[in-house]
């Protein structure tokens, strides 16, 4: 049982003093939460060691794409409405709620109360993360009047359609069918409008580029620095890139190991933006990627 952990009481001292919690049905929802390693453990191994190959093949593939188009025809005028509001690609918003959850079909197996207070006790790299996500999800579900141990997450406490940790649904979310309601959990348009909303604020550029396919001589830019540049300078660099860019552009150049050796990239603000969600290269690139599929699938059908 979590009501056990080092740092419990003093958290419920917190709630009652800054947001006037009951202090005794606190402690009765602690006494309930249960403790759960397995969060631990999948939070120790993430995703992002695996091979760049391998990591986007579980996300970048004819399943995905597939599901995507039906997500995307079933809610064409809300990606329209939000492309057309944010100023973010529809292909993107659909891509990135596809990486995230399959278009809702995976949201996530912990009960959130759980996997939140486990970390927020029990993992000491970034207690203090969750320790504030665990505090937004109890104003979250008081404010949402959620079952506070119904709704599930993934073992970081993310939620919903779109994967918002407490802290960007109660910042980010938005009510975008009109209903007078904020529901990442159960309304996939309220997760379109959330999703360009998010990557609006966090200073998404209309129409500016997100990625673009490098050439790099050999000998060239042996040590990716991460450090952005012009794309003037890079291309003083011999790096080369196609398309109509402005030589002004600042961009990181970055590396992706494939079957043939190095494959390279550019990546531009609005590719910045994306590692905002999920602060992974690997995971921005596979949103790209998946959002490029979408579009040309859908061109062709």
């Amino acid at each position: 049982m979590s009501a056990t952990l080092p740092g419990i009481p003093e958290f419920i001292d917190e709630m009652v003093a800054r947001h006037q919690f009951d202090r005794e049905e606190l402690k009765a929802v602690f006494e309930t939460v249960d403790y759960r390693p397995q969060v631990i453990a999948a939070i120790s191994r993430p995703s992002t060691i695996k091979p760049w190959l391998t990591y986007r093949a579980a996300f970048v593939n004819a399943r995905r794409v597939k599901l995507g188009l039906l997500f995307w025809d079933k809610h064409r005028a809300a990606l329209r409405r939000a492309e057309k509001q944010y100023g973010v690609p529809q292909e993107i918003i659909v891509a990135l709620i596809g990486v995230e959850t399959i278009y809702g079909q995976q949201m996530g197996k912990f009960r959130t109360l759980d996997a939140l207070t486990t970390l927020a006790f029990d993992y000491p790299r970034r207690a203090a993360f969750f320790r504030d996500e665990l505090e937004n999800y109890l104003l979250l579900a008081k404010a949402q009047q959620f079952d506070l141990f119904e709704v599930k997450s993934s073992y970081a406490g993310a939620l919903g359609i779109p994967q918002f940790m407490p802290s960007s649904y109660r910042k980010y979310a938005v009510d975008f069918n009109g209903n007078h309601k904020i529901d990442l959990l159960d309304e996939p348009v309220d997760a379109i409008g959330s999703v360009a909303n998010y990557l609006k604020e966090y200073g998404w550029v209309k129409g500016g580029p997100v990625a673009v396919h490098a050439q790099v001589s050999e000998g060239c830019c042996s040590e990716i620095t991460k450090i952005p540049r012009s794309l003037a300078d890079w291309q003083e660099s011999d790096v080369v890139v196609s398309g109509h860019l402005s030589p002004q552009e600042s961009a990181r150049l970055m590396d992706y190991t494939v079957t043939e050796g190095k494959e390279y990239w550019l990546g531009f603000n609005n590719f910045e933006v994306i590692t905002r969600y999920n602060n992974s290269d690997f995971y921005a690139m596979t949103v790209y990627q998946l959002a490029c599929g979408l579009k040309s699938a859908r061109q062709v059908n």
